[in-house]
């Protein structure tokens, strides 16, 4: 049975849009990790830390953040579309 939902999904986000999407995302992921972890980070080898970073930052950003943006740049264009 095919579903009768009103939602629209709207076109993938441009570039430019993904491209502010992840800053939102990856910045304060970032400054947050910065300041819980930062005295115990500065202690490593600058390429450690960028690993240990790396390895906290990304699936945070991509399995937490980014499905929560996308929702809601979805909300957002549904309600201007209408």
């Amino acid at each position: 049975m095919p579903s009768t939902s009103t939602t629209t999904h709207p076109a993938p986000p441009t570039k430019h849009q993904l491209a502010l999407m992840i800053w939102l995302a990856v910045f304060p992921t970032l400054t947050a990790i910065n300041l819980v972890f930062g005295d115990w980070l500065a202690t490593l080898h600058p390429v450690l830390r960028t690993f240990v970073l790396a390895t906290v930052a990304v699936p945070i950003v991509i399995y937490g953040i980014m499905p929560q943006l996308h929702r809601l740049r979805t909300r957002l264009a549904n309600r201007t579309a209408t």
